[in-house]
């Protein structure tokens, strides 16, 4: 739990930075990002889940 606070205190942190230098916010648009990133971690529990139950 820790991580994911500073995680978001830092993402914060570098959305108003890069908002107050005038550069766009370096993230993509917010859901699909959010989705890829779910997607992402979801494709490694698959993977992990794989390996578990037919390779060990």
């Amino acid at each position: 739990m820790n991580e994911v606070l500073l995680a978001v205190i830092a993402g914060f942190f570098v959305g108003v930075l890069f908002s107050a230098i005038k550069l766009p916010i370096p993230a993509p648009p917010v859901l699909t990002g959010v989705m890829g990133i779910v997607g992402v971690y979801l494709g490694g529990q698959f993977y992990h889940w794989l390996i578990e139950r037919f390779f060990s």
